[in-house]
């Protein structure tokens, strides 16, 4: 449950039910009742994460005027919301969403299986491709040949290699973001620096705005440090950001920090526009709220022609109100655990001086590897062949589930690596089960949710492709035939399938 209760207001809510798509009824389907209507209205709205759990909704009166409808039809459905658990009330207290008590936030994270045990297994679970050759052997040998200077050394540089450092900082000012190695510090992957970050800037019981939905991973981060989360809608479809949300978060529950994802954002590949970026900055500044920007789908652009926005940091150089954090493993590789943050300069050294209870620092070869490559021009190279490979899996994936789950909806993303799926109405969380028994390991939406939001959703990777693709959607159809039916309790095999 979040900490943070939110309040809908009539207006806000009547707008929100009126652009939702209703679903074709077929041949001799009866019209819903009108309480029932505004009953599966709202609980479409939650479980979607439209409006948050723990949300005070408007007065029965309030909303009936909004609405144009009676109160006793309000009334009836709030109270059918309550019997199905999506809503509870207090006399004096009012009316707040809730979910049933039998939806619990899944409890296995989303690590990649070991490849050892895939056997049959399609593994959907992780957004990671295998690494780019001969790039990756050219690294480390580069590095290897740079190493033995280091070796004389104690090995320990917190703040990272000074000479990596720099490489960082130039980049940032290739991209118009000056930026000095006094402002960047190296870490253990991008986790390793939203972790620091969340201990450096909001210890237990903080509150933290995130993105609704976000990357599940960062999320069950910041809820084991402690931090009580407060979402924010992202708008419809892949419009970015709904900043009058946004604004309302940052003034209302004066957050300490907010993680967002700008650039094709984790899960659903948004790509949040220039004056997007601008405006939630300025209202991140307002608020005294600490913007943590994570770049880690940046270089991720899969289809030419796209004009990026401006990094969000270039509307704060100073990064003094924005974090930004980047990493390797998505655009180069998982296995390539080096991600960095850049900030002000007395921000890098707080976080360097907390890292000495942390880990110490990052291994020195993976970081030389990571220098050699940027330094070559490898890293430019095995970024173009990584887009190149995950935009021809993603129109495999797009044909594939297009045709085999024709009902299931999605937008196709201009970049990233995922794919953000609505399930036609079926339980994300049953077809994770059950996919698992047919040969295919998919994250259902309430991973990326706070509070059990995003059940009727799966996110899909792009991760393979060709006939892997194929077999990959006939073994969701499968699981999705099973789940409809209710046929879901035995245990299936999964086909042998080579690619």
């Amino acid at each position: 449950m979040s900490q943070w209760t939110s309040a809908v207001g009539a207006a806000q809510l009547a707008r929100q039910l009126s652009s939702q798509q209703p679903r074709p009824a077929g041949p001799g389907t009866r019209r819903p009742p009108a309480y029932r209507a505004l009953a599966d209205g709202i609980r479409l709205l939650v479980l979607e994460g439209r409006v948050p759990v723990a949300a005070r909704l408007p007065a029965e009166r309030e909303l009936a005027l909004a609405l144009s409808v009676s109160r006793t039809t309000v009334a009836a459905a709030y109270e059918a919301l309550r019997t199905e658990g999506f809503l509870e009330s207090r006399r004096g207290a009012g009316s707040w969403t809730s979910v049933p008590a039998g939806n619990p936030l899944p409890a296995r994270g989303l690590e990649p299986l070991p490849p050892e045990s895939l056997g049959s297994m399609i593994d959907l679970g992780c957004a990671a491709l295998p690494a780019p050759e001969p790039w990756l052997t050219q690294g480390f040998q580069g590095a290897l040949e740079e190493l033995p200077p280091y070796a004389h050394t104690h090995g320990d540089y917190p703040a990272g290699l000074p000479s990596l450092r720099q490489m960082l900082a130039d980049r940032y000012t290739a991209r118009g973001i000056p930026t000095m190695p006094e402002q960047i510090m190296v870490t253990t992957g991008a986790m390793g620096a939203i972790d620091a970050i969340c201990h450096l800037f909001a210890g237990r019981g903080e509150r933290i705005a995130v993105e609704s939905p976000s990357y599940a991973n960062i999320l069950q981060l910041m809820r084991e440090a402690g931090a009580r989360l407060v979402p924010v809608a992202m708008a419809d479809g892949l419009g970015g950001w709904d900043l009058s949300r946004w604004r309302q978060v940052l003034r209302e529950a004066a957050p300490r920090l907010a993680y967002v994802v700008a650039d094709f954002h984790n899960p659903t590949g948004a790509l949040a526009d220039e004056e997007q970026r601008r405006a939630l900055v300025e209202a991140a500044r307002s608020a005294g709220t600490v913007l943590v920007v994570d770049e880690t789908m940046s270089e991720l652009c899969l289809d030419p022609g796209v004009a990026l926005p401006r990094p969000v940091c270039g509307f704060d150089p100073a990064g003094s109100t924005v974090l930004t954090v980047g990493s390797a493993s998505k655009a180069f590789w998982a296995g390539m655990r080096i991600g960095w943050v850049r900030a002000a300069p007395d921000v890098i050294r707080s976080l360097v001086a907390a890292r000495a209870y942390a880990d110490l620092g990052t291994p020195v070869l993976e970081q030389l590897g990571v220098n050699w490559l940027m330094r070559t021009g490898g890293w430019d190279e095995a970024v173009a062949a990584r887009r190149d490979h995950a935009r021809e899996n993603r129109d495999a994936l797009v044909a594939a589930v297009r045709r085999e789950l024709p009902d299931w909806e999605f937008e196709v993303p201009h970049g990233g690596l995922t794919l953000w799926v609505r399930t036609g109405g079926l339980s994300g969380s049953r077809l994770a089960e059950v996919g698992e028994r047919v040969g295919v390991r998919v994250p259902s939406g309430p991973r990326f949710g706070v509070d059990g939001a995003f059940e009727g959703y799966v996110r899909l990777p792009f991760t393979v492709g060709g006939p892997v693709a194929d077999e990959a959607a006939v073994r969701l159809a499968a699981a999705a035939r099973l789940v409809r039916t209710g046929a879901s309790t035995g245990a299936e095999s999964p086909r042998t399938f080579v690619a």
